[in-house]
């Protein structure tokens, strides 16, 4: 499914957008079917070019559904801005979501998945502590959700609330905008590095 059927004007279709709410956020939702049961599990993402990877325990039972060819969505969202109207009922927010349908792929190459991942979170800490050893690569499995044209669905609510005669209400009630916004707070060592230094990687994040 890659068109809306209600608010159509709400559907984006430049790829430029989707990259960009997808290179945004961290985490989404991935769901499937799992012995005839809905299965919806948070996880975290990285988009590498027209593709989207995924990684977790292989003991994840929601992973190992997809990569055996369960048929699976990825859902993305992020709230913009509350939309404050002249009534409760106009009410409502600005926000960015999106969709990509499809089978995901097995990746070859697991090491280099997860460094990009390290990239993606914390740019340049894999070059500050020691490579992910055997009996880590084992336990993870990264796959790949391709981004193909028909296969994703972007829709983006970005307008100021109802007028006061659009939603029948009183001239004198104050209506706006509350943005929102998502910051990195200032690093807190863990007991064991109070005494250490902040590292680059960290220390760039909040720069």
């Amino acid at each position: 499914m890659t068109e809306l059927n209600r608010f159509p004007e709400q559907g984006v279709t430049d790829r430029a957008a989707l990259d960009a709410l997808l290179d945004s956020q961290l985490a989404g939702v991935l769901a499937c079917i799992a012995d005839g049961e809905p299965l919806a599990v948070p996880m975290l993402y990285a988009r590498d070019g027209d593709r989207v990877l995924l990684h977790g325990s292989t003991g994840a039972g929601a992973l190992r559904r997809v990569a055996s060819g369960a048929p699976a969505v990825l859902t993305v969202f992020t709230l913009d801005a509350l939309v404050v109207a002249p009534t409760t009922f106009e009410s409502s927010v600005n926000y960015r979501s999106a969709t990509i349908r499809g089978p995901l792929e097995p990746v070859e190459d697991q090491e280099a998945a997860l460094d990009l991942f390290s990239d993606v979170l914390l740019p340049g800490r894999r070059a500050e502590v020691r490579p992910p050893n055997r009996k880590e690569l084992a336990a993870t499995l990264a796959l790949s959700l391709p981004i193909r044209e028909g296969s994703w669905l972007l829709k983006v609510a970005d307008d100021w609330p109802a007028t006061p005669a659009e939603a029948d209400a009183e001239p004198d009630v104050w209506s706006g905008l509350v943005p929102l916004r998502t910051v990195l707070g200032a690093p807190l060592p863990a007991p064991w590095s109070a005494d250490l230094p902040v590292p680059p990687s960290v220390r760039r994040l909040t720069d």
